[in-house]
């Protein structure tokens, strides 16, 4: 049986206004990022394969967990969650959000892109194209890959998974945190979701601060 383990970044900027200066760990995402690594040190066999996004934080988050040389991969980079929030914006007068009132926003823009009404630097198919095609070369049986990357990425391999609409891909965003682990089990009939938004490694009183979605 093979496995894929997705990553979400550790905590980046959260008061960023745009994508570049977001694209950045905090100090609190390079301490997940160190915790999630001792923690797999500890419990997990080795990786044939570490692949990362090429942002910043993907490749950030990669060396706290303890590979400074992934394969990058940029077909894991996130969604321009920005500009498709300018975009409806712009297209049907939705505000952009503050930090707190994303419950609401992230179906709204996940339903607009899905239906062209809106797009950013790409279309909602295109993503979902470069994702899914990262799954299915990952997807070997018997080989284990660890992949570092972006909320909106693992959301769209839950999607594909679980034939998701975007409705309710949207409510798989929602709750995923900073340096969470979604397992993948890779099973004669094709890839399956094993687990999802696990965080073991903060999951003691000392760290109860450190369980963050942004």
């Amino acid at each position: 049986m093979g496995e894929i383990i997705l990553v979400r970044h550790g905590q980046a900027n959260s008061a960023a206004k745009d994508e570049d200066s977001y694209d950045k760990l905090s100090d609190l995402g390079h301490q997940q990022a160190r915790w999630l690594g001792d923690y797999l040190r500890d419990r997990e066999g080795p990786f044939d394969k570490v692949i990362s996004g090429s942002l910043r934080r993907h490749r950030e988050t990669a060396a706290g967990i303890g590979y400074a040389d992934p394969v990058i991969d940029p077909r894991l980079n996130e969604m321009d969650y920005f500009t498709l929030g300018r975009a409806l914006q712009d297209v049907h007068g939705v505000p952009i959000p503050g930090p707190d009132e994303f419950a609401a926003h992230v179906p709204q823009v996940m339903q607009a892109w899905h239906r062209a009404e809106i797009m950013g630097v790409e279309t909602f198919a295109s993503f979902e194209t470069r994702v899914t095609g990262v799954l299915a070369e990952a997807a070997r049986p018997g080989v284990r890959v660890l992949c570092v990357t972006s909320g909106g990425v693992i959301g769209m391999i839950i999607r594909h998974l679980l034939n998701l609409d975007p409705m309710r891909m949207a409510h798989i965003l929602l709750p995923i945190m900073n340096s969470s682990v979604h397992r993948v089990q890779v099973i004669p009939q094709g890839p399956i979701l094993a687990s999802f938004n696990a965080v073991p490694h903060l999951d003691m009183p000392d760290r109860v601060h450190a369980v963050t979605h942004y």
